[in-house]
């Protein structure tokens, strides 16, 4: 058996030793772009450490900003400047509008059907023009005002009693707080409470799922070790996967047996009315409003909540910057009352500290792969077909603040200044600015390591 066991290991490599070949001579006379070299089986993996995001823009400072990796049996393109970026998704956006299929996809993504990580077809762009439609156009983003409205009150109101009992506030739980409420509000219709989803809560299963989706997988990488699970991640996503599953399952079935006839629609009513429907080419069935309640869910929370609290960290280490944003606050909105959504347009600071927080710590820095569909020539470079594509945020600079966050951006931008117009910070233990612990996570988002506590104080005057 043992004698067996190694025959077929050495005929494995001897296999993809060929198909290695075989690929470098086909593509061996059209000019690839520069890259590391790799060993062979495992390519340039051993490149990845901690911070995938950090490696590979460190990479791309020294082979360029289209750089060829092999990442493991996966031949790699990875863009980092604006210019190349635009050519791979503008220019040739058909050719790379695809998604590879990969575990988490597969375990978390319902066989790629969420948004997120549907192949390009047309159920893709049908899931695509609904999902804009029914959430991410103005004028739903406009309808929802009164909610934003709401929660941001609740918010502020649990600062001001800290505020008036002089004791620190763990910004970065308050803020993920206000961010999945409103997001529950967002896609549901109402908010959850933590244990209603699962003892561990709605927040962390939530934030588990997104950090597995973006965990390299040995298994996406060489296929053949995929049915080993060599890092447990699979075993993992189904265990989350399971947990999401009875939560939007009663989520469904709620809205399902709900009779109230005079009940705003939301987005869970509007994809119920597609279920079954032969009208469209694709059914749409449970795990499919499953993928997609997901992917909004995900979207819209960890993403706002994660910017935020960079930004609040940066202008608390920043005291002068904070400053001069509370002093722009204080000539447009005055002292008298808080900020509404009016006021944002005419806050140009506030803006710019924004989008430079934003480019010093992009919250999404490594995008969802795509794919090439077919052969084609990108700056003399020869892009085959079946390429995965890979995006680094971190030298995309201000594009990366315009593409991620259309629909978060205004959350984002009042609840930041709701909480310096509202508040003066302090840190906790006398702490100083400098001495704030800026280590990130790596995950689909990149969040602090390390809560933000901070003391408040209210400067209103009412």
């Amino acid at each position: 058996m043992p004698t067996m066991a190694w025959t077929w290991i050495i005929l494995s490599l001897v296999l993809l030793a060929y198909i290695q070949v075989q690929w470098k001579s086909k593509t061996k006379k059209k000019k690839l772009p520069p890259g590391p070299r790799g060993f062979p089986i495992f390519g340039n993996l051993h490149m990845l450490g901690e911070f995938p995001h950090q490696d590979l823009h460190q990479l791309a400072q020294k082979h360029g900003p289209i750089m060829h990796l092999r990442l493991g049996m996966v031949p790699t393109i990875v863009v980092s400047s604006p210019q190349a970026a635009k050519l791979f998704l503008k220019t040739h956006d058909l050719v790379f509008a695809s998604r590879p299929l990969n575990e988490a996809a597969k375990h978390i993504s319902y066989e790629q059907k969420s948004l997120a990580f549907a192949p390009y077809g047309s159920y893709w762009r049908n899931i695509r023009k609904m999902c804009t439609l029914e959430l991410l156009s103005n004028l739903k983003i406009n309808s929802f005002k009164s909610m934003r409205k709401e929660e941001l009150d609740i918010l502020i109101k649990f600062i001001q009693e800290a505020a008036h009992e002089h004791v620190a506030v763990d910004l970065s739980a308050k803020v993920s707080s206000h961010s999945a409420d409103m997001s529950c509000r967002l896609v549901f219709g109402k908010k959850y409470m933590d244990k209603e989803f699962d003892e561990r809560g709605f927040k962390s299963v939530i934030q588990e799922g997104m950090q597995l989706t973006a965990t390299p997988n040995f298994g996406d990488y060489i296929p053949y070790v995929a049915p080993l699970d060599l890092q447990g991640l699979n075993q993992r996503m189904k265990a989350v996967s399971k947990i999401f599953d009875a939560f939007l399952e009663k989520i469904i079935d709620e809205h399902v047996q709900s009779k109230d006839e005079n009940k705003t629609k939301d987005f869970v009513d509007v994809m119920l009315s597609f279920m079954g429907s032969e009208d469209s080419e694709y059914r749409i069935e449970r795990p499919n409003i499953e993928a997609i309640i997901l992917d909004m869910l995900t979207a819209s929370m960890d993403s706002s909540a994660t910017a935020i609290d960079w930004m609040l960290t940066e202008l608390i280490r920043h005291p002068r910057i904070m400053k001069k944003v509370q002093k722009e606050l204080e000539n447009v909105v005055g002292l008298e009352r808080m900020v509404d959504e009016s006021d944002l347009d005419s806050l140009e600071y506030l803006d710019m500290v924004v989008k430079e927080t934003m480019r010093l710590h992009p919250v999404a820095p490594l995008l969802i792969p795509h794919e090439s569909l077919e052969d084609c020539t990108i700056n003399d470079y020869h892009i085959p077909q079946d390429m995965t594509l890979s995006l680094s945020h971190l030298g995309l600079g201000e594009e990366a603040v315009q593409e991620c966050m259309q629909l978060g951006l205004t959350v984002v931008r009042l609840v930041l200044a709701q909480l310096v117009h509202c508040f003066d910070w302090e840190l906790p233990n006398d702490m100083l600015p400098t001495e704030l612990d800026m280590t990130e996570e790596f995950g689909l988002t990149t969040p602090r390591a390390k809560h933000l506590l901070a003391i408040p104080t209210y400067r209103l005057h009412k």
